[in-house]
């Protein structure tokens, strides 16, 4: 069977207009000032909403013994 009411290429291609991927938003940490993702934790200092979330140093304490273990064996 042939599809009598076939949609061309430009009815196509303006009905898909709209899908395109916006660029991600990005805020000013208010603790170091770095830029980040909104409402996303702060991969710089830890923070988030005006208090400290993550400890980012202990975080790459552990990862940087993680990786001499792994180093050493």
């Amino acid at each position: 069977m042939v599809n009598r009411m076939r949609a061309t290429r430009s009815h196509r291609n303006n009905r898909r207009s709209h899908h395109a991927l916006d660029e991600a938003r990005v805020s000013k940490c208010q603790n170091c000032g770095e830029a980040h993702k909104s409402h996303t934790v702060c991969m710089a200092c830890g923070w988030y909403n005006g208090r400290k979330v993550l400890d980012i140093a202990a975080k790459a304490a552990a990862k940087s013994k993680k990786k001499q273990a792994s180093a050493s064996k």
